[in-house]
């Protein structure tokens, strides 16, 4: 066998993922069916979450998502005729919030976060890419006490595991970012949390990176394998077919029905996110912000600033359903009230999430020759780097920097 890699997904988690194996010898070839970062990785919040160790799912989730669901105001959207294909995964997702899974998977997420920087800036160092980081910090916002008191649970999660924070009242919030409403009453700070300002261009950076190293990028969907007594020999696309020696699948919420063809069913789904992009607004923030009350985030970008939240369930290539985008709008507009501008655009990416909250990374159990790398929710821009790492560290059959015996692609 040639130290010849095929990385399927050209999103950040691929082109970390290939970054990497070119640094541990390999010749890399990347197939995306459009283009690097065009994605998920495009239209995130673009914030490096040191302190995202907190699981979607925690105790009393049983009570909550079924009202959520009916809550035409709620940022959990289901589309009815999904149902059937989603319900298994929210049936996962309710057995995740026992509290001595929510400690182990809080735990297997802060392996990957403490480590975020250790994977991620060499890459964008090399790509010269530093500019696109900003090491603003965030606050977390809350508009009552009593929001502020149902946190306490995942703030300690997160101080366990060692996540600096500051607890301020809103006044102290408003020093760090006088552009808040005067409704905050609390705020969590986190003054190491970075973000980037531009989540496309730093994966295109990325990529370009990858080039100038002499890797090649081919823009194809691909449609399955042709397998041989041993696992898959080449990958067939809706163009030519390329042959594959080792084939690494970071392809996001595409990564399910790839890896069932390769004998690993994983229940991998769509968590569609909207954002709205104010270009140039009156409102400059100097800080990310992330609103407890109002479950978006909202991120000061090089072009204005950006507005991200909802979780749409449904098919990934779906119609998206702009009134989404819209009601992040409003929703930003509240907690920044001076958030307006002369243009706005709307965007829909699926992130890929798996029922608990942790990614797949890890050799196929079937396949010597194949390694899974996709499903990282909501963090997967931040631990883009980490993951490339690991991935890269276990395709050259050395040890890995993390176990990764949590993340494993037969645990389900």
């Amino acid at each position: 066998m040639t130290k010849a890699v095929t990385v399927i997904g050209a999103g950040a988690v691929g082109v970390c993922c290939a970054l990497y194996l070119q640094r541990e010898g390999f010749s890399v070839e990347l197939i995306d069916r459009s283009g690097p970062g065009a994605g998920a990785s495009a239209g995130n919040a673009g914030n490096l979450g040191i302190a995202s160790c907190v699981p979607a799912a925690l105790p009393g989730v049983l009570r909550k998502v079924p009202r959520m669901l009916f809550d035409s105001t709620s940022p959990l959207k289901l589309r009815w005729r999904h149902l059937p294909r989603a319900l298994p995964w929210f049936v996962r997702f309710i057995a995740a919030a026992r509290p001595a899974q929510v400690e182990a998977i809080a735990d297997a997420r802060q392996q990957l976060l403490s480590r975020l920087h250790e994977g991620l800036d060499p890459l964008v160092a090399e790509a010269g890419a530093q500019a696109l980081i900003e090491h603003s910090g965030l606050l977390m916002t809350f508009e009552s006490e009593a929001a502020f008191a149902s946190a306490a649970y995942a703030i300690d999660l997160r101080r366990r595991r060692g996540v600096a924070m500051d607890i301020l009242d809103g006044n102290e919030a408003r020093q760090i970012e006088p552009a808040l409403t005067p409704a905050i009453v609390r705020a969590i700070h986190v003054p190491r949390l970075a973000h980037t300002v531009d989540p496309l261009r730093l994966t295109q950076a990325l990529a370009r990176c990858f080039e100038r190293n002499g890797g090649r990028i081919l823009r194809a969907a691909v449609r399955g394998f042709e397998m041989s007594s041993d696992g898959p020999r080449r990958i067939l696309t809706d163009g030519a077919s390329v042959d594959a020696d080792r084939i690494v699948l970071a392809a996001g919420v595409w990564s399910r029905p790839l890896a069932a063809q390769l004998g690993t069913r994983v229940p991998l789904e769509a968590e569609r996110g909207y954002h709205t992009m104010f270009a140039h607004p009156q409102a400059r923030l100097r800080v990310a912000l992330m609103s407890a009350d109002r479950y978006i985030a909202v991120t000061p970008m090089a072009d204005g600033v950006r507005a991200t939240g909802m979780a749409e369930f449904a098919a990934p290539d779906a119609p998206p359903d702009m009134d989404n985008a819209r009601r992040v709008s409003r929703h930003a507009q509240a907690l920044v009230p001076g958030l307006t501008a002369d243009r706005v655009s709307e965007w829909m990416g699926p992130r890929p999430s798996h029922p608990d909250s942790k990614p797949v990374i890890g050799r196929s159990p079937r396949f010597a020759n194949v390694y899974f790398a996709f499903g990282h929710d909501h963090i997967g821009l931040a631990l883009s780097g980490i993951t490339g790492k690991l991935i890269g560290e276990l395709v050259a059959g050395r040890p890995t920097s993390v176990d990764l015996t949590p993340f494993r692609p037969d645990r389900f």
